[in-house]
């Protein structure tokens, strides 16, 4: 926090060439942002300034060295990068991904030392941004590398939260990639997320079937029988609220969702695909389970609109206000349980 107690947040600027610092400056604007916590980019003030005037933006900023010279009430540039970075909108280029991981790295760097309390994460390219250092599928690993816990891609709004036991691997590996250990990993940390970060005291869970009709009983695969409902058994008689697995393509069309606190789902298109039919523009990827915390946008790096003025910045806008309540939340949760005779103040 600063000197005021506000929460100061960290953001990576993501890949150049794409809509992310567009969606950043777009979201502060508004002033009144800054009333509520410290916003702090990491990037370079020649950057900013070039996505400033090539989108006739209407925001002032304030170029610091490092995160602990953060000024109150204004947008803040940490100058990560001396150099000028060539801008050209809408192309995949292996400089614009060498920023995006510098942007990356200084932003963790300063999560990891305390020198901001929550990190924002504009969206990469996945392929531009990989070198020796960065050999990960996303942001997600290498977070998870970079960090203390246990990983989960976590999906969020207000009023619906998926998971995922297996993120960003291939459809036909994942199958195999989902195993006891892993379910019952996921689903302790989706439950301590839930209650930490979202101040659910009983949360329930709802898994998905691995295969179509949670395999029918093996009629169209055995996975569902073998490995998912023994451990959904299991984990329910020990006492979690864990029920399914449930057939994915009715699941979400019968709001069958709104009856649990999260949904955690078997890989990646299953979970995603209905959770950004439903919350597009408004949804939220957040990294549970971590020590730390980060949250990001829903979509990517839009090159296609990039450069045009024309991004919607309300997912990243969203991003930022759930990365300061949930850096609120675990406050309060770490007070309350470092007080055990203290009243539990919960949503349930």
């Amino acid at each position: 926090m600063d000197e005021n107690g506000k929460i100061k947040l960290g953001i990576s600027i993501g890949d150049l060439n794409g809509i992310g610092c567009e969606v950043i400056l777009k979201t502060f604007e508004d002033a009144r942002m800054m009333d509520f916590f410290t916003p702090i980019i990491f990037a370079s003030n020649k950057t900013v300034s070039f996505h400033k005037n090539a989108l006739k933006l209407d925001i002032n900023y304030h170029g610091i060295p490092d995160a602990a010279k953060a000024l109150d009430g204004k947008l803040n540039v940490v100058n990560v990068w001396k150099e000028v970075p060539k801008i050209q909108f809408g192309e995949a280029t292996e400089e614009a991904g060498a920023f995006a991981l510098q942007s990356l790295e200084a932003a963790v760097a300063a999560l990891k030392t305390d020198a901001i309390d929550g990190l924002v994460t504009a969206p990469i390219n996945k392929n531009n941004i990989q070198s020796e250092t960065f050999t990960f599928p996303g942001h997600t690993d290498y977070l998870a590398q970079e960090l203390e816990g246990e990983s989960l891609m976590f999906m969020i709004t207000e009023a619906l939260k998926v998971g995922l036991l297996t993120d960003h691997v291939a459809v036909k590996d994942a199958p195999a990639a989902i195993n006891p250990i892993l379910i019952r990993t996921k689903v302790r940390t989706i439950e301590k997320s839930l209650t930490m970060d979202f101040g659910i005291r009983r949360p329930k869970i709802a898994l998905l079937g691995i295969n179509p009709h949670s395999g029918d009983n093996g009629v169209i695969g055995k996975e569902d029988d073998t490995v998912l409902k023994p451990v959904i058994r299991e984990m329910s008689d020990a006492g979690h609220l864990v029920f399914g697995p449930y057939s994915a393509d009715s699941f979400f069309g019968s709001d069958m969702y709104r009856k649990f606190d999260a949904i955690l789902a078997a890989y990646h298109d299953q979970g995603l695909i209905p959770f950004k039919t439903l919350s597009f523009g408004k949804g939220v990827n957040y990294t549970a389970g971590l020590s730390k915390v980060r949250t990001s946008p829903d979509h990517g790096t839009a090159y296609e609109i990039a450069g045009k003025g024309t991004a919607d910045h309300s997912s990243f806008k969203e991003a930022v206000f759930a990365a300061v309540q949930i850096v609120k939340n675990r406050r309060e949760y770490a007070v309350l349980t470092e007080n055990p005779l203290q009243k539990q103040k919960v949503r349930r």
